[in-house]
């Protein structure tokens, strides 16, 4: 086996294992919501939303694919350091974050780890693509924002719809249509996350020649899928507290308007190929689900630390990836 093959089968690992620590940690988006209103068990849940997760395999396209692989970084200075770097990078982000139970974005760690080791190499931000980075960046304010404007006004219409029912009877309902709610979001989750797995390796197999233009090969898309899912298995059970009583107190009902407000704008964004937080789209919905009942009812203390998160994963993963980069160039690496 030649060096080179060694190498890419290498990176091909590590990246899985991001997308393995991609679905732990973003178990919580998908389950959390279903969780807290015990509408199902989180043994269930996750086999619940990892099933789902692979299904959005197929038929979504890759649109996100091809972003994360040739829109964000110049692909002519993206090598096998530069790859490593960034997936270290995203992946040390999404295990420290992990640890202190702050659901942050996987997506927007791993454009900062691909990002910091980019620069890293060249010395020059002029690797960076404008074109992919302005959309990805103002999706960052937008997706949290169109999940709370559909999850506030999906409660609301929802509350006006059946103001007439009894609490028994809406709750009844709500319990099984959040099984689809869940379903849906576990969905748009695994189309838009699996997608910048799929670019990264893809980029992997461009860089080594082995594909002579960049597409995705089908065994890409079914192992990113297959690996995202087996993470979501595992769920991150500190992050799924936070993201399903922390932020607010959910019912059924609040938990499908929630699922359902942020599976609109992650489908939204997928649909034009951009790496949208899931993380994000999800938190905006619970927020504006709990503003439903009153202002007071979301912990806004607990929201801003998630947002001062937000902000910071983008740097944060580039400073790591950056060093991971440096540290593969003294071992030889380019």
């Amino acid at each position: 086996m030649s060096t080179q093959l060694l190498i890419v089968v290498g990176l091909v690992f590590v990246a899985l294992s991001f997308d393995f620590i991609n679905g732990f940690h973003d178990a919580a988006n998908s389950i959390a919501t279903v969780v807290s209103t015990r509408v199902l068990s989180p043994g269930q849940a996750v086999v619940w939303a990892a099933f789902f997760n692979f299904v959005a395999a197929f038929g979504f396209g890759t649109a996100v694919a091809k972003t994360i692989g040739t829109g964000m970084i110049d692909i002519k200075a993206v090598t096998f350091g530069v790859i490593f770097g960034g997936l270290i990078g995203a992946i040390v982000w999404d295990l420290i974050t992990w640890y202190f139970g702050l659901p942050t974005s996987s997506s927007h760690a791993l454009i900062g780890g691909y990002a910091g080791a980019a620069v890293a190499r060249a010395f020059s931000f002029d690797v960076i693509t404008p074109s992919g980075w302005s959309k990805t960046l103002i999706f960052i304010v937008v997706s949290p924002l169109i999940g709370l404007i559909a999850g506030l006004g999906l409660m609301t219409a929802t509350f006006w719809i059946f103001r007439r029912f009894s609490p028994v009877r809406i709750d009844k309902w709500f319990r099984r249509l959040q099984l689809a709610s869940a379903a849906l979001f576990s969905l748009s989750h695994g189309t838009n996350d699996a997608q910048k797995t799929m670019g990264i390796i893809a980029g992997v197999l461009f860089t080594a020649h082995m594909i002579p233009s960049f597409t995705i090969p089908l065994w890409v898309i079914l192992a990113a899928h297959a690996a995202i899912a087996l993470g979501t298995l595992f769920g991150g059970w500190r992050i799924i507290h936070t993201m399903g009583s922390k932020i607010t107190k959910l019912q059924p009902v609040g938990g499908f308007a929630a699922e359902t407000g942020a599976a609109i704008a992650i489908f939204t964004a997928t649909h034009f190929g951009i790496p949208v937080s899931t993380t994000h789209a999800i938190t905006g919905s619970i927020v504006g689900v709990g503003a439903t009942r009153r202002l007071s009812a979301v912990r806004w203390g607990i929201a801003s630390q998630i947002v001062w998160a937000w902000v910071l994963t983008i740097p944060a993963a580039a400073i790591i990836g950056a060093c991971a980069f440096w540290a593969a160039r003294f071992f030889g690496a380019q």
